[in-house]
C-alpha cells in the first residue's frame, strides 16, 4: 500500500458521525494519518458537533469542511490520501457516486471502503422495504466493480453497543424487554470500536482487496433469549418477554409508513429470520477474527461488563 514503515494516509467519509466517529479515532489509534471531510460548520451546527471537530482536531485529525457536490475539492484531498472510508448514513448511500466519480477523477486511490457495515447484502433476501436500501448498497458494489477501483467491502453486522442498548433498554427501569420472533435466531453484535479497528485493518491488508470481509467473531454470535438471560444474570433482574410475532413484524412492515418501515424490515431480517446467520461461511469466505487472531475482541459477555459499570449511552440512529 504505502511505503515500507510510512502509514497509509486515511480519509473517512461521515467521519463524525456514528460509525464514522469510531473509524476515526480507531485510524488514530494504529497510527494513520487521518482526513475527515465533513459538512461545513454553519449557525445552525449543533455544539456537541462544534466540540466533536475540536475534538478530533485535537487528536491530529486533518478535517475537510465541503459538501459532497463539490468534485474539485474532493478531488484535491483525495490526491492527499491512499485509502478511502465512506461511513455515510442511510439517506446518502447513493451520494457515494459522487465519491467514485472523483475517485476515479483522482487516479491514485489504493483502496475504498463503501459504506456497508451492516449485513452481507449479497446473500440475503429481506422484506421489500429492507431490500430495496440494500439496492441502493448492492448499486454502489456493483458500480464500483465496474470502474475497476480496488476495493474492500465490509459485512460488519449488528453494531453491538447500538443493539445492546435497543434491545435491553438498560438505561429504562422497566421490567419488559420486547422479543422478536420467536428469540432463538442467532445475530451477530459486535462492538463498534472493534467493528472500527477491524475496518482500519482490513482496509490496510493486501488479502483484503477486492475481496467481502465478514465480521463473525464465534463469541458474538448470540440470540435475543440468549442476551436477555445473559443480561439477567449480570444484572440480577428478571424480566418479562413479551413476543413480537413474525407475521406482526411482516404487517407492520407493509402497513408503517416510509422510512419507518425500514427499521421493522431490519428487525425481521435480523431477529425474526436470522439472516446474518443462514449462510455458511465457505472456503473463499474472509472473516475478521480468523483474518487476525491476535486481536482481542470484546466479547458480548464483555460489552455487557461495560454496560453494567459505564452503559455507553443510546444511540441515536434510524432505529429511534
Amino acid at each position: 500500500m504505502a511505503m515500507k514503515n510510512e502509514k497509509s494516509k486515511i480519509l473517512v467519509f461521515g467521519g463524525t458521525g456514528y460509525i464514522g466517529n469510531y473509524m476515526v479515532k480507531a485510524s488514530i489509534f494504529l497510527g494513520h494519518p487521518t482526513y475527515v471531510y465533513a459538512r461545513p460548520i454553519t449557525p445552525q451546527t449543533t455544539p456537541s458537533k462544534i466540540d466533536l471537530h475540536k475534538y478530533l482536531q485535537s487528536m491530529g485529525v486533518t478535517i475537510v469542511q465541503g459538501e459532497l457536490n463539490e468534485q474539485e475539492k474532493i478531488v484535491s484531498v483525495l490526491r492527499e490520501v491512499d485509502i478511502v472510508i465512506s461511513t455515510l448514513a442511510y439517506p446518502q448511500v447513493l451520494d457515494q457516486l459522487k465519491i467514485i466519480d472523483a475517485i476515479k477523477v483522482a487516479g491514485n486511490i489504493k483502496r475504498f471502503l463503501p459504506s456497508d457495515f451492516g449485513c452481507e447484502e449479497d446473500r440475503v433476501t429481506p422484506l421489500p422495504p429492507f431490500e430495496d436500501f440494500l439496492d441502493k448498497k448492492r448499486k454502489i458494489r456493483r458500480v464500483i466493480e465496474a470502474a475497476g477501483i480496488p476495493y474492500t467491502f465490509v459485512s460488519a453486522n449488528c453494531f453491538g453497543a447500538y443493539f445492546v442498548n435497543y434491545l435491553l433498554r438498560p438505561h429504562e427501569k422497566k421490567d419488559d424487554v420486547v422479543v422478536y420472533g420467536s428469540g432463538k435466531a442467532k445475530a451477530v453484535l459486535n462492538y463498534e470500536e472493534d467493528i472500527a479497528l477491524y475496518t482500519i485493518k482490513v482496509a490496510n491488508d493486501p488479502r483484503t482487496c477486492n475481496r467481502i470481509v465478514l465480521y463473525r467473531p464465534p463469541k458474538n454470535i448470540v440470540s435475543q433469549l440468549e442476551l436477555i438471560s445473559l443480561w439477567e444474570k449480570k444484572t440480577g433482574r428478571s424480566f418479562n418477554r413479551v413476543y413480537v410475532p413474525e407475521e406482526e413484524l411482516v404487517r407492520l412492515s407493509e402497513t408503517t409508513p416510509a422510512p419507518n418501515n425500514i427499521p421493522v424490515s431490519v428487525l425481521h431480517s435480523i431477529f425474526a429470520k436470522g439472516e446474518l446467520m443462514n449462510f455458511e461461511l465457505g472456503e473463499d469466505d474472509i472473516e475478521a477474527s480468523s483474518l487476525y487472531p491476535d486481536f482481542e475482541y470484546t466479547t458480548i459477555d464483555q460489552l455487557l461488563d461495560i454496560f453494567l459499570v459505564n452503559p455507553p449511552k443510546p444511540a441515536i440512529a434510524a432505529f429511534e
